[in-house]
């Protein structure tokens, strides 16, 4: 789809093409069939648009609920848009009448939960047509009071004409995900450069990146969406959480969950946490809760210890319930092999396994058809190391 395709589709004749494509796509219909249909009224290249559109409509329920029906997309944005509970948890610190510049705004899902939270935002973004969709979604939700938009570089932005700067470089490159800060769009370098001349950032990247990568001082916060890491985010300036004035101490790190909004921090007084055999139950954290560093808060929370001190799975003698860990009770420990866990999966007549696993390599759909289960009940397994032997523990989920 190009601009001038996707400019066809805001016209009375293309709202009318987009509406029929939708209830076509709704109605299952092939695709070959679709377009066939939508032809006989409308040309060629408003069919398209509108197909896809509507199938980009139908994908984007799951991230934007009913507000999807009314928006509109293209395929990248789609992907690397946030989905709407994790913007609006992230838009409010934001205060309201906060003149916020959105520098790589892609298809309008952050800058939509700015101004619904109060924000005004001026948005840019590199692809003309991206900054078009944007435009059209503020239009669409009503925001177009708070919102303005263009195709602009995010450097033609000065970070400091604004009390906060918004920025979600990037990360695909052809369709695919990138996971190097130095391959995001702006690179990493120029980023750092809008931070410095900001007033106060909230920077989205991805969950992964590198700890080197983030900036002295800056409060990061890991987010998780229903048990799957989603983002990392950092903050800095009036929007930074437990950053002392002076800058002095280390960087505050935070995990929250969502839709909960239940967070965690770093406990100064905890250090590393205890680690020892095997107990009755395992607690499995939060990706969040590992990505910044906070399992010992994990495993104080259950009165639990380390299987291994360098992998991330909890166990504990006693039940205990936390929000950042999921707790399985241990049924047994075995070291591992596949004939070994075979064997034991059989006698306990399991046909159906959830496989999990930290500090092994191993490949878990192979095993899954080398362990050629059949059975009624079902079990975890969780695939481990503990010192430099590999073992299998079998349990139930508690």
């Amino acid at each position: 789809m190009d601009l001038d395709a996707f400019r066809a589709l805001l016209t009375p004749h293309g709202r009318k093409a987009l509406a029929e494509a939708v209830d076509v796509v709704a109605g299952g219909a092939d695709p070959l069939a679709a377009a066939g249909r939508l032809r006989k009224t409308y040309d060629a290249s408003l069919t398209a648009a509108a197909l896809t559109q509507a199938r980009l409509r139908a994908r984007a329920v799951a991230k934007f609920g009913e507000d999807a029906a009314r928006m509109y997309f293209t395929p990248d944005g789609l992907e690397q848009a946030t989905r709407t509970e994790v913007a609006a948890h992230r838009a409010r610190r934001f205060a309201d009448g906060t003149r916020v510049a959105d520098a790589c705004c892609g298809i309008g899902g952050d800058l939509v939960a700015l101004a619904r939270a109060g924000c005004e935002v001026d948005a840019v973004d590199l692809d003309p047509l991206t900054a078009e969709v944007a435009r059209a979604n503020a239009e669409a939700l009503g925001l177009t009071g708070r919102v303005t938009v263009r195709a602009a570089d995010a450097a033609d932005l000065d970070p400091g004409a604004y009390d906060a700067l918004f920025a979600d470089p990037a990360r695909r490159s052809t369709g695919r995900r990138v996971f190097d800060p130095m391959a995001y769009s702006p690179p990493w370098p120029a980023v750092l450069g809008m931070v410095d001349r900001a007033r106060a950032t909230c920077l989205k990247v991805a969950p992964g990146i590198p700890y080197e990568f983030i900036p002295p001082g800056a409060e990061t916060e890991w987010v998780s969406y229903k048990g799957e890491v989603k983002e990392a985010v950092l903050w800095t300036g009036a929007l930074a959480r437990g950053v002392h004035p002076a800058g002095e101490g280390a960087a505050p790190r935070r995990a929250t969950l969502l839709p909960s909004g239940d967070t965690l921090t770093a406990d100064p007084a905890l250090g590393d946490p205890e680690h020892g055999p095997v107990g009755r139950y395992l607690y499995e954290p939060d990706g969040a809760a590992i990505r910044a560093h906070l399992v010992a808060e994990v495993a104080a929370q259950v009165a639990g210890r380390l299987i291994d001190p360098r992998i991330a799975y909890i166990t504990a003698d006693a039940p205990a319930a936390t929000p950042w860990a999921s707790r399985y009770e241990v049924l047994e420990v075995l070291p591992f092999s596949v004939k070994r866990l075979r064997a034991a999966l059989r006698e306990r007549r399991v046909g159906t396994v959830t496989l999990k696993k930290r500090g092994s390599a191993l490949d878990l759909e192979q095993l899954r058809r080398d362990l050629r289960l059949s059975g009624d009940n079902s079990c975890v397994v969780a695939l481990t190391r503990i010192g430099a032997r590999p073992f299998a523990l079998i349990c139930d989920p508690s």
